[in-house]
């Protein structure tokens, strides 16, 4: 399916674009927050004649040989800095770094995609429009202000999945599918976990793994039985955050109930999904989480606070975002039966397919590049 959807990509370019300067975050297959960014850039390698790829930092990786990997040299593991100054000095060698990379080969690359960090646009947007290099920026958050603005003013085109995202007002907006793989994320075969509730995201605030476990601490005095599951890596920021919740849990007397593991990588994601019946997300109406419809195409119930997830879904899917309507949202669906629950399931699942899966953005991507 991938191979097709770029085929009809490279197709619809012709002769343009044919090397790409891609700027993001991270590249490392085995990054628990954006892994899944590694098979995209394999699938460009395939139908673009050099890829430079700049990364805040590298990990694990293997990549096509027309594709160049430059880190602006941040450690793949996290690591606290000294202080303010020493965080500033970092900054300014990435900074520097980041702007050498973008003159070095200026004459290698034709467009400019840049995931997610508007920064790197407020960097270098005015060097990439002296050169002439067109610029697209992907860029899904309910936060946004100025700074989002100004780097959009850059862009040809800004592509979002929310109408919640800050960035859905331009004019300039495409609104795109998730582009879930459902070949990857598909139910499988070895069983669910009976009863069993899953979370799998970033451990942060932002995120509410504390509300979902409040949740789970009203429905255990109810004796509503159950096993759940917190899958997540924290942020430096966050690991105090992350060990409180911990605590939590067993203040509430649901150690023998909830467990907790870091997070994983993209590719082992599927497995965790088709062991659990129903995956819980609390993130805010504009984030759009992608594990939620990669959690619905493996065949799980999806319990979300997003009203975009809704809209695609049905309502009887929405929660709002504290513990006792949580909790009640669980009772209904772990009262159904198991076979009311796959019903739930099996309907979700089609509209992912039908609606967010690679195909459908594939086309959505062709017919954007061509106007």
């Amino acid at each position: 399916m991938r191979a097709k959807i770029w085929t009809c990509l490279k197709v619809s370019m012709g002769s343009k674009s044919q090397r790409l300067l891609v700027v993001t975050q991270v590249v490392d297959s085995a990054d628990p927050f954006l892994s899944f960014f590694h098979g995209w850039l394999e699938e460009l390698a395939k139908h673009f004649e050099h890829i430079h790829i700049i990364c805040l930092k590298e990990g694990e990786y293997k990549l096509p040989a027309n594709v160049a990997v430059h880190s602006l040299g941040k450690p793949s593991s996290a690591k606290a800095t000294a202080g303010a100054g020493k965080r500033m000095l970092l900054r300014l060698r990435y900074t520097l770094t980041f702007l050498k990379y973008v003159w070095q080969f200026r004459a290698e690359y034709d467009t400019v995609f840049v995931h997610m960090n508007q920064e790197y646009i407020l960097l270098a947007g005015w060097l990439w429009k002296l050169l002439g290099k067109p610029m697209y920026m992907w860029r899904n958050h309910y936060a946004g202000g100025f700074p989002t603005d100004v780097a959009a003013k850059f862009c040809v085109k800004v592509f979002c999945t929310s109408r919640f995202s800050y960035t859905a007002k331009y004019k300039k907006t495409v609104m795109m599918p998730v582009g879930v793989d459902t070949d990857l994320f598909t139910p499988g075969t070895a069983g669910r976990v009976s009863r069993s509730i899953l979370f799998f995201s970033r451990f942060a605030p932002a995120k509410k793994p504390d509300v979902l476990l409040e949740a789970l601490g009203m429905l255990s005095k109810e004796g509503v039985q159950f096993s759940a599951s917190f899958y997540g890596t924290a942020l430096p920021q966050d690991a105090v955050y992350r060990g409180g919740v911990v605590e939590r849990a067993q203040a509430l007397g649901l150690g023998d109930f909830v467990k907790f593991y870091g997070g994983v990588p993209h590719t082992e994601a599927p497995e965790i999904f088709n062991t659990h019946e129903i995956f819980v997300n609390l993130s805010s109406s504009g984030t759009y989480d992608k594990t939620m419809f990669e959690a619905a195409a493996s065949g799980c119930v999806v319990v979300a606070a997003s009203h975009d997830f809704a809209a695609i879904a049905g309502n009887q899917f929405l929660v709002a975002e504290d513990a006792k309507a949580v909790a009640a949202k669980l009772r209904e669906f772990l009262t159904l039966s198991q076979s009311e629950r796959e019903a739930f399931a099996g309907q979700l699942r089609e509209t992912i397919v039908r609606e967010h899966g690679l195909e459908s953005l594939g086309e959505r991507l062709v017919s954007e590049l061509r106007g």
